[in-house]
């Protein structure tokens, strides 16, 4: 299939794991990619192999909390490509997460946790919009968890944020013929992943799973692509669980 030929992509977060696989995928349905990261050695490589496989894609570094660097990063996709049809907010603290409480966790940690994987989808969304509205139309996906519906402190608070915006701006950039969408991954097997959950904890969660095993990147892309295709035309402001039954509500 070649459903992104003629388009550009921008993936945030896509030097390692949900994000690089996000990328390579694009690419292979014809999407010119632009692996956006603050990692620059390991997203230069995807990106780097993503050419050598016959794809289309640059690397840019990218600091989704910082507005200026996410302007950047739009003005730099536009100068290589032409413009912007689709995002993957994937960016997010998560591998190095410092484990704590609401209560207790330090201020300045909190914020700037929050700064990436929450705000960091908006100042994205914000810096898109006008050149995916230029072309009349686009769409993004922004990367959830099911945190947003678990107790997991400010991690899924973060996440259950993302949810907001998503519906928030499905509202606000349909005018402009624009589409949001999230996807809210269950446990996922990734290093980063393994970095924070202890195996201990991730073999209880996968026993309770209905389907009992870890997900893996791979059993996100399709949906990912699904949302941002045009197969999706008439899907916007929804919360998608891929999660193995994690999730289950009547």
């Amino acid at each position: 299939m070649a459903r992104f030929t003629g388009r550009s992509a921008i993936v945030t977060g896509a030097a390692r794991g949900i994000g690089a696989a996000y990328a390579r995928a694009l690419a292979a349905e014809g999407a010119a990619v632009v692996v956006a990261d603050q990692n620059t050695e390991d997203g230069s490589a995807v990106a780097a192999k993503i050419v050598a496989d016959g794809g289309t894609a640059k690397f840019s570094p990218v600091d989704v909390s910082d507005p200026e660097s996410a302007a950047a990063l739009a003005d730099f996709v536009v100068a290589e490509f032409g413009g912007i049809d689709h995002l993957v907010n994937n960016a997010a603290i998560y591998g190095d997460m410092k484990l704590n409480l609401l209560l207790t966790v330090p201020w300045d940690y909190y914020r700037k946790f929050m700064s990436v994987n929450m705000d960091g989808a908006l100042i994205m969304t914000r810096a898109v919009w006008p050149h995916m509205s230029a072309r009349g139309s686009g769409s993004i996906v922004n990367q959830s968890s099911t945190a947003a519906w678990l107790y997991s402190s400010f991690y899924g608070l973060a996440k259950a944020g993302v949810n907001g915006l998503t519906q928030q701006l499905a509202a606000e950039l349909g005018g402009s013929g624009i589409r949001i969408n999230a996807i809210a991954p269950g446990p996922i097997d990734t290093e980063a992943t393994k970095a924070v959950t202890p195996a201990a904890i991730v073999d209880e969660i996968v026993a309770r799973l209905p389907l009992k095993r870890m997900g893996t990147p791979a059993d996100l892309v399709g949906a990912c692509l699904y949302l941002l295709s045009d197969e999706a035309s008439w899907v916007t402001g929804q919360i998608f669980n891929i999660d193995g039954g994690q999730i289950i509500r009547s």
